[in-house]
């Protein structure tokens, strides 16, 4: 992995994005892609279950982005989600990319293109050390589980299905 200061523009503005609300830490790129759980751990040397994943997931009712953000380990439980949220439908890349501004594999727990409904994994408070995805399939920046809370303002909540090593969801 190297930290760089010629990103790609996504990236870049994750980078912004960070340094406006004041986060010390940088994006990085990895040499390799972070597009799966598995692969982001594998090239920043952490467990699977430090990576936070952003899924989204399309409100049936309204078509509003839902955004659960889980333990890189856990499979996202869809029915938990949408007694929480409502029914919820599939999002294609093309929703994904027009309510984030982010293609899937990159998309950042901020600075989406619409705000979405967010859920945060309990389970990511297991750890003293998380990363998240920064607008590119080969950008992450490290942080913890408050500091992700608090940049989100995600409402915590059980939504994994349960613990599968390495799951590619």
């Amino acid at each position: 992995m190297s930290e760089t200061t010629v990103l790609p523009d996504a990236a870049q503005r994750v980078a912004d994005l960070l340094a406006g609300i004041g986060h010390d830490r940088p994006v990085v790129m990895l040499p390799a892609t972070g597009k799966t759980s598995a692969e982001a751990a594998a090239g920043l040397g952490c467990s699977v279950a430090e990576i936070a994943k952003s899924i989204i997931f399309r409100r049936v009712a309204d078509d509003v982005p839902v955004l659960v953000i889980a333990s890189g380990s856990n499979r996202v439980d869809e029915a938990k989600v949408a007694a929480r949220v409502g029914a919820l439908g599939k999002a294609d890349a093309k929703f994904v990319r027009e309510k984030t501004g982010y293609a899937i594999g990159g998309v950042c727990p901020i600075g989406h293109a619409v705000k979405p409904v967010m859920l945060l994994d309990q389970d990511l408070f297991r750890y003293d050390s998380l990363w998240a995805a920064a607008g590119h399939p080969h950008a992450v920046f490290n942080l913890t589980p408050q500091q992700l809370q608090v940049m989100t303002g995600a409402e915590v909540a059980d939504v994994a299905l349960g613990v599968t090593q390495g799951a590619a969801q």
